[in-house]
């Protein structure tokens, strides 16, 4: 009998498997839920699927009393702005800084220590001060993204670019590359598929951000909405929200990781990756 390490499921094996998970905390809910229900037809911690069903339709579908807004799109795209713009700042600053700390070593002499003492201030204790620095508004909200992520962003390129094999760069050289020539024409294009790894592996870090400034100083966004309706205990709208989130944050993983397959192939084919 083959050993279990051996042991490979197929494409529906491995669908079947990766649903049963989902399809046990489903279950789990819906007996808990009944559980307490029946004991109780005014229990709010664990609500039915109509009641999530109610919600969903108020927010999703009709317009709000008081605004004329429908709320779960306002709220979403005001999050996924605040969310995309730190990201993407992120992206940016620690793509150059990340290059240039791996690549020279005078750059990561000088400012290898800083990004590696930035990286250990937890993000959420200087929020105050950036509320405080840059107001309420949508600046503070996205800075606190980008400080949250970019010194772990910075680092793991530095790693990374320190893993090009060394005698790519002195054949460069010797052919006359110049210093910033061997930064675009070697290292660039090698460090570009791991940014996308690393950005898609801080996405739940930024989300986390993002959520924590909406529920302390926002009037919209999906952070704001469940931490305004928690008051009210209404599981049956925070619940939904979250599960919306949750979908919104995988999307976004499943096209990173898609974009950095079509665009490059040969860094996936080296191993497989997810």
């Amino acid at each position: 009998m083959p050993r279990l390490i051996n042991q490979h499921p197929g494409r529906s094996g491995a669908l079947a498997l990766g649903a049963l998970p989902f399809l046990l905390i489903v279950a789990a809910y819906v007996i808990g839920s009944d559980l307490r229900l029946t004991e109780n037809p005014n229990d709010k911690l664990l609500p039915s699927f109509a009641a999530f069903g109610a919600a969903i339709e108020k927010v999703a579908f009709l317009p709000d009393a008081r605004s004329g807004e429908i709320l779960l799109w306002k709220d979403t795209a005001s999050s996924l702005l605040r969310l995309l713009s730190g990201i993407f700042i992120s992206a940016a600053l620690a793509l150059a800084a990340g290059i240039l700390i791996g690549v020279i070593p005078r750059v990561r002499a000088a400012f290898a220590p800083l990004v590696a003492v930035l990286s250990l201030i937890p993000p959420l204790a200087i929020l105050p001060i950036l509320f405080i620095v840059f107001g309420l508004g949508e600046v503070s909200k996205i800075i606190l993204i980008v400080i949250g992520i970019t010194p772990f962003l910075i680092r793991d390129l530095a790693l990374r670019t320190g893993e090009i094999p060394p005698e790519q760069l002195i054949k460069a050289q010797t052919l006359g590359a110049s210093t910033w020539l061997v930064i675009l024409r070697v290292v660039l294009p090698q460090i570009l598929p791991r940014l996308i790894d690393a950005v898609r592996l801080s996405l739940g870090a930024a989300w986390l951000f993002l959520i924590a400034a909406e529920a302390i100083a926002a009037t919209d966004g999906l952070g704001y909405r469940i931490f305004l309706v928690r008051r009210y205990l209404a599981m049956d709208l925070i619940l939904p929200y979250v599960a919306w989130i949750t979908l919104l944050a995988y999307a976004f993983d499943l096209m990173l990781r898609r974009l950095s397959r079509r665009l490059f192939p040969w860094y996936h084919a080296e191993i497989p990756r997810a």
